[in-house]
């Protein structure tokens, strides 16, 4: 007869079915929770169809969300990934960054076919339309319909669906941006490869352009830049925590770079005045050729987001896999 070891060997802990439940987050707002079966996790707010949080499977928190960022309505949450529509920045005569980031999505509960290569079983499906208010500001009918999906090993996927409903023959023209605040250890710590030798639009020099001329991008003041054609993936190397972030990108030829440094940040009520340190924003971005859709016609862009853990050393990028996954 077999004897038992002893003590007996510990089991592994079984992966969780991914799931999917609704919840409510800061100041009452519904959001919605995606969990993968090895502890991926991921929040997104129906207010702004707003990205807040995205977790490891350690917990650690790979978005940054201020400390004073605002969670009542009509202001736009500070941090995670707000989406700049119909207009990004001041790249137009609406409202800094569009309207879609402080406007309340609903839940697409039947949406069309969405065609997708990922293996995710953690989505959410949602959708915005004009109200009678944002046809008067932008007289446009339109369908954005945004898929967020947390893949089985972690990765982070926005697809972003646009359709002109105008009934009245009348094209339209959007910018458009995925504004990702990723929490880093230490701004001067962070290098960013993929954007060497780009034409750039500097937005704190009157949007001059100018070409980038470093061998990889580091930071030691404030940056507001417009990467142009920028290519398919871009890495954010964080030194400290030897961690990279991998940005992969489609439909969304530009890519921006922003963190407001130390002076600019004290201007800015719903951002701690050290927290530039600990944030940086890169943006898969359509800014410099707006997208112009007919009537019936649908855009689609997409960003995939990665955390791997890295050494701090050149060559990130393989250009032979920049393609989308």
């Amino acid at each position: 007869m077999a004897t038992a070891s002893w003590p007996p060997t510990p089991k592994s802990p079984r992966p969780q079915a991914p799931s999917v439940e609704r919840a409510k987050g800061p100041s009452g707002l519904d959001k919605v929770v995606l969990r993968e079966a090895r502890g991926f996790s991921a929040e997104v707010h129906l207010y702004g169809g707003q990205v807040t949080s995205w977790k490891n499977d350690r917990g650690d928190e790979l978005l940054f969300v201020s400390s004073k960022a605002n969670f009542k309505p009509p202001k736009a949450i500070r941090g995670g990934i707000p989406i700049c529509f119909p207009q990004f920045g001041t790249h137009g005569i609406l409202e800094k960054h569009g309207f879609a980031r402080n406007r309340f999505w609903a839940i697409d509960n039947n949406p069309p076919p969405f065609p997708t290569s990922t293996a995710a079983k953690a989505f959410v499906d949602l959708i915005l339309k004009p109200s009678e208010e944002d046809l008067k500001i932008w007289p446009h009918s339109f369908e954005f319909r945004l898929r967020v999906a947390l893949g089985p090993g972690g990765d982070l996927a926005l697809t972003s669906r646009i359709r002109n409903t105008n009934t009245d023959g009348r094209p339209f023209s959007f910018t458009f941006a995925y504004h990702t605040y990723f929490s880093v250890s230490d701004i001067s710590e962070v290098r960013i490869e993929g954007l060497e030798t780009l034409d750039y639009i500097n937005c704190l020099r009157g949007k001059e352009r100018s070409t980038e001329q470093g061998d990889a991008i580091v930071f030691e003041s404030e940056v507001d830049k417009i990467y142009l054609d920028a290519p398919a993936k871009i890495a954010i190397i964080d030194h400290e925590k030897k961690r990279t972030f991998v940005l992969r990108k489609d439909g969304l030829p530009d890519a921006v770079l922003w963190n407001p440094w130390d002076k600019r940040t004290k201007n800015i009520q719903d951002f701690g005045d050290e927290e530039y340190k600990h944030m940086l924003c890169v943006e898969p971005a359509a800014v410099e050729k707006p997208i112009t859709l007919k009537p019936g016609e649908e855009w689609k862009g997409k960003m995939d987001l990665s955390a791997v853990p890295s050494s701090y050393c050149s060559g990130q990028l393989d250009p032979n896999k920049a393609s989308m996954a």
